[in-house]
């Protein structure tokens, strides 16, 4: 492999003196590609079904927006899969470094859908005229006291019948699922290479800055916000996608 971002995942190899809180920085974006597909259990099946989802919901004279789009995968996804006239995206993501890679690939992709590619925090983001919108493993990094002003505003931003793909780690409030589901996760991390020491440097990074919440918690949020329907569509462990319908 030539690209940088198709590196292996090493950051977590060796000891450590501190481990510091997890960021989205040039020595993630060079392995992130390798690092979900061996971190997120059911990535590769995830992605593989937008292309039914997009075509499904995507409406005419619309916008799709991927907010948290990292390298845009999802948003390549969107893209391809788009068949109806009047159409834009807009891809979103805090890192510089991402974004930087994600209009690489945008500028090197052939389809002729419009990408707007911003270096912001979705927080920011306005949301309009949308039919689509992927959230996908971003809401779990911000700050749960936030969590429900960023969906009121996507919901009030989008159109009727539009739908909010949400993806998400999830807790449970049962004791036994949770380490159940805990260790399952962590013995898929093992049967793609990581060592223990690996496993256990990288949650300690992610202590402070992933904060999973209990699918009822994100249920109920989507319904206060208004959303219709709220079901979920794919769960692989501990890992969830929700569809969102207003």
């Amino acid at each position: 492999m030539t690209e940088k971002s198709d590196k292996r995942d090493v950051i977590y190899s060796q000891t450590l003196e501190k481990v510091t809180d997890f960021v989205f920085d040039e020595s993630v974006v060079q392995v992130f590609k390798d690092m979900i597909g061996r971190s997120v259990p059911g990535y590769g099946s995830l992605l593989s079904m937008m292309p039914v989802l997009i075509n499904r919901y995507v409406m005419p004279d619309s916008q799709c927006y991927d907010l948290g789009c990292s390298l845009g995968a999802v948003t390549l996804a969107m893209r391809h899969s788009i068949h109806v006239d009047g159409v834009k995206i807009v891809a979103v993501d805090n890192s510089s470094a991402m974004v930087e890679k994600c209009r690489a690939y945008i500028e090197n992709d052939k389809s002729q859908v419009p990408v707007d590619i911003k270096c912001d925090d979705i927080r920011n983001s306005v949301i309009e005229n949308a039919s689509f919108v992927a959230l996908n493993f971003t809401l779990q990094f911000i700050e749960p006291a936030e969590r429900m002003s960023v969906i009121e505003k996507i919901y009030s931003g989008m159109n009727k019948n539009g739908v909010l793909l949400m993806s998400e780690k999830i807790s449970f409030e049962n004791d036994k699922e949770q380490q159940w589901m805990s260790d399952l996760h962590v013995e898929f991390k093992k049967a793609n290479g990581y060592s223990d020491m690996e496993i256990s440097q990288k949650r300690s990074a992610l202590d402070n800055v992933l904060i999973p919440e209990t699918l009822e918690q994100h249920k109920k949020r989507l319904k206060e916000a208004g959303f219709e329907k709220v079901m979920v569509w794919f769960q692989c462990f501990n890992f969830i996608s929700v569809l969102a319908i207003k």
